[in-house]
């Protein structure tokens, strides 16, 4: 199953901002716990190669790097074992060092002229970023119209109310987002608390047929 594949059957991916490499382990013990192991690390704290190493090196979590801003970041992304890179715009340096690095990419859009420049580049699939800025579920349907062959992962601004009318379009292939890891839950420590929330995602995700693409 290839990762694009996992994105299709995870259905949502946290996205988590961890400021404590040293609860990596205890993250992902709370993500497959509470049935999803899928994790996309935000490379903009320092540990962050670190949490990305530490998930990477159990072998039973789908690990991403995001907000990949950089060819540079693109490689200690790939040399902790991240299994694809997600950037939060559509970036040139970080395709291209992808390509050649044979690592799966995710480029970010949030217009229509970003969406036609990731497909002139050969990717059907962009993460939606923000999705609440650009109209939330409403945004999706219209930018998705012209583009039947764009598949969406919206993240920024998307909560667990959110979830079921995203998954229930069919141009969108999964939802990202930290409401699953909150900050202040990982700040205390509180991984039952993301655990909890994990699960609940998970139900909700279960509630939503998956439909033909």
């Amino acid at each position: 199953m290839s990762v694009l594949d996992l994105f299709a059957n995870y259905r949502i991916v946290p996205i988590v901002v961890l400021h404590k490499p040293e609860n990596a382990g205890k993250l992902a013990d709370a993500l497959v716990e509470g049935g999803l192991p899928a994790a996309e690390i935000a490379f903009r704290t320092q540990g962050a190669e670190q949490i990305v190493r530490t998930l990477a090196d159990r072998g039973d979590m789908l690990v991403g790097a995001g907000t990949v801003l950089n060819a540079d970041q693109v490689d200690l992304a790939v040399d902790a074992g991240a299994q694809y890179v997600a950037s939060p715009g559509l970036s040139i340096p970080v395709l291209e060092r992808c390509g050649e690095l044979g690592i799966p990419a995710v480029p970010g859009a949030a217009t229509a002229t970003d969406v036609l420049n990731a497909l002139d580049l050969g990717f059907n699939i962009v993460k939606l970023f923000p999705a609440a800025a650009i109209g939330g579920v409403s945004g999706v349907k219209l930018l998705a119209e012209p583009f039947p062959t764009m598949q969406f992962i919206p993240a920024g601004g998307v909560g667990a109310a959110h979830i079921k009318d995203y998954l229930g379009l069919r141009s969108v292939l999964s939802v990202g987002g930290s409401w699953m890891v909150p900050g202040q839950a990982l700040g205390r420590g509180d991984f039952k608390e993301v655990r909890d929330r994990t699960a609940h995602a998970v139900r909700l995700a279960n509630s939503v047929p998956k439909r033909a693409k």
